[in-house]
């Protein structure tokens, strides 16, 4: 598995390296991922490593709250949150972070990873207060360059 792995990696820095001039650096910043399979969620994690990306992941909707409200204001820079998981949906926990009592739970970019790509799932990713919404399954080059827009984004704002 380990070869198989390293072979992905090797596959997706060489692709990413011909395809794109300037990508945005995200080296250094920090995901949370919120992902209740354990296969989807290592896969996933390998591919944001890839751009050293920094990883903590949660199982459900209650452990991304728990995570995200026990840390520092603006220590996260996106959450990637599945929409079903147990214990609590990733709609429910994306409403409940937008209606926290500090700066960064209105402004993190959230991201929706679901298998359904139907427009009723859409608006309600969108409705709960999320940016973006990514179909199962995920494409690197999307979660790239939707990362890429908006962490880059979200720098160019804080700048100024």
């Amino acid at each position: 598995a380990a070869n198989v792995l390293n072979e992905f990696e090797n596959v997706v820095k060489n692709k990413h390296i011909r395809d794109r001039e300037e990508p945005v650096d995200l080296s250094g910043k920090r995901i949370l991922l919120a992902e209740d399979v354990m296969l989807n969620a290592e896969i996933m994690i390998k591919i944001l490593e890839v751009r050293n990306i920094i990883v903590d992941h949660a199982e459900n909707g209650q452990e991304v709250l728990s995570l995200f409200s026990g840390s520092a204001e603006n220590y996260y820079d996106a959450i990637l949150m599945d929409v079903r998981m147990p214990i609590m949906s990733g709609l429910e926990a994306t409403k409940k972070i937008r209606a926290m009592e500090r700066e960064d739970a209105k402004k993190i970019p959230i991201i929706a990873l679901t298998a359904n790509a139907f427009d009723e799932d859409v608006q309600n990713s969108l409705q709960s207060g999320m940016n973006a919404h990514l179909s199962k399954p995920i494409e690197m080059d999307c979660l790239y360059e939707t990362l890429e827009e908006l962490i880059g984004k979200r720098n160019k704002r804080s700048l100024s």
